[in-house]
């Protein structure tokens, strides 16, 4: 199978043969020396054969693909004999988690540019299955969705620096949602507005597993 936006490898399965594509050196350094070498190429000139896969994967890296979006998909399509799978947001319902409806627009306003609509991938790809994927409020994925059960993460810069929704935001953004969600924790205000969540072990904060 390909897996075109690879980075540094960690959606990759352990039990298929992997080719991974990725354009950024910066990423590819990042891969482990377990996982295939990353060969520099984008998504919208994959330099495999047609049919060469059996499958092609994408997993929250569509985003990064700018115009070259629908062309990506369509390379997808081209090399794998058996199916392609793309794992992404729907910005719509990301938009309405607390983080970026409350604290975090611009995050919103970002992805609303950045991440097609899945029924616009299942156009593209000429019909394909749609799922939700509800996100476990353990995931070991720290990504800017597994904060709906975990507030105290904004806090964390660490945690910040781990997620590319802060890391695309101007310091005076991130120094803004900071201090209003510190502000709302120690007063009580967040959790009298959203405690319901920590009792919750999943929450669909967007994330589609498209199947063609």
């Amino acid at each position: 199978m390909v897996n075109v936006g690879a980075g540094a490898g960690s959606y990759e399965p352990a039990d298929r043969r992997v080719i991974a594509i990725e354009p950024s050196e910066v990423m590819a350094a990042q891969r482990s020396p377990e996982r295939a070498a990353a060969i520099r190429a984008s998504a919208e000139a994959l330099p495999l054969g047609d049919k060469s896969v059996d499958a092609a994967m994408s997993v929250l890296s569509l985003h990064h693909w700018d115009e070259r979006q629908r062309a990506g998909v369509l390379e997808m399509q081209r090399v794998a004999r058996e199916r392609v799978v793309i794992v992404t947001y729907d910005p719509e319902v990301s938009a309405a988690m607390w983080l970026m409806a409350d604290y975090l627009p611009e995050v919103a306003e970002l992805d609303s540019r950045t991440f097609p609509a899945p029924n616009q991938l299942a156009e593209w790809l000429g019909g394909a299955e749609i799922h939700e994927l509800p996100l476990a409020a353990d995931t070991p994925d720290w990504m800017l969705g597994s904060y709906w059960a975990h507030p105290e993460r904004v806090l964390d810069e660490g945690a910040r620096r781990a997620t590319s929704g802060f890391a695309r935001q101007p310091p005076a953004v991130v120094k803004r949602v900071v201090a209003a969600v510190r502000r709302d924790l120690a007063n009580g205000s967040w959790d009298a507005r959203y405690g319901h969540l920590r009792d919750l072990t999943h929450f669909d904060v967007g994330l589609r597993l498209v199947v063609s």
